[in-house]
C-alpha cells in the first residue's frame, strides 16, 4: 500500500461529510435586549416608532433567522465572522393602512454585543410603488450577559 492511499481515503471522507455550521456561526445565535435609534427616514410622518425590544437570532445549519418584535421574520444565510444579513421573504402587510413593507437587517454579533441596521422599505398597496424608507441602528446585549460598559458601582449585598 502506498503512502498516498491513506491520504486519498481521508480526503474522500472529508469531502463526503455534510457541511455544518462553524463554531463561530452558532455564536451569533441568542436573544438580545436591544435599543433602537432612528438612523434616517424619507417618511413624513414616520409609519413606525421603535425604541426598545428583543432581537432573536437563530441558526439552524446554514440558515439564519432574525425576529424583532412587531417586524415579520427575516431569513438569511449564515456568514463568517459573526455577520448577519437577512430579509423578509416577500413584501408583507404593516399596521399602517395602505402600506406594505420589505424589511432587511445587516450587521454583526461580536461576543455578546449585537450591532445591526434595520431598514423598512414601505410600498403603497394601491399602486405597488415605493412610498418611503425608514432605518434604525440597533444595538443590544445578549440576555444573561454582563454589560462591561456599565460604570455604575456594584450593589452591596
Amino acid at each position: 500500500m502506498s503512502m498516498r492511499a491513506p491520504l486519498l481515503v481521508a480526503a474522500t471522507l472529508a469531502l463526503a461529510l455534510p457541511v455544518t455550521a462553524r463554531a463561530d456561526d452558532a455564536a451569533v445565535a441568542g436573544n438580545f435586549t436591544a435599543k433602537f435609534e432612528e438612523g434616517g427616514t424619507t417618511c413624513s410622518p414616520n409609519p413606525v416608532t421603535l425604541a426598545r425590544g428583543t432581537v432573536k437570532v437563530e441558526v439552524k445549519k446554514t440558515s439564519l433567522t432574525v425576529n424583532i418584535e412587531l417586524i415579520p421574520e427575516m431569513v438569511g444565510v449564515v456568514q463568517k465572522g459573526g455577520k448577519i444579513n437577512a430579509k423578509t421573504k416577500r413584501v408583507v402587510g404593516t399596521t399602517v393602512v395602505g402600506l406594505s413593507a420589505r424589511y432587511s437587517v445587516a450587521g454583526r454579533v461580536e461576543g455578546d454585543i449585537l450591532s445591526v441596521v434595520l431598514v423598512a422599505e414601505y410600498i403603497r398597496q394601491d399602486t405597488n410603488k415605493p412610498y418611503c424608507e425608514q432605518s434604525w441602528n440597533i444595538s443590544g446585549l445578549r440576555e444573561g450577559a454582563v454589560d462591561k460598559t456599565d460604570k455604575s458601582k456594584p450593589k452591596a449585598k
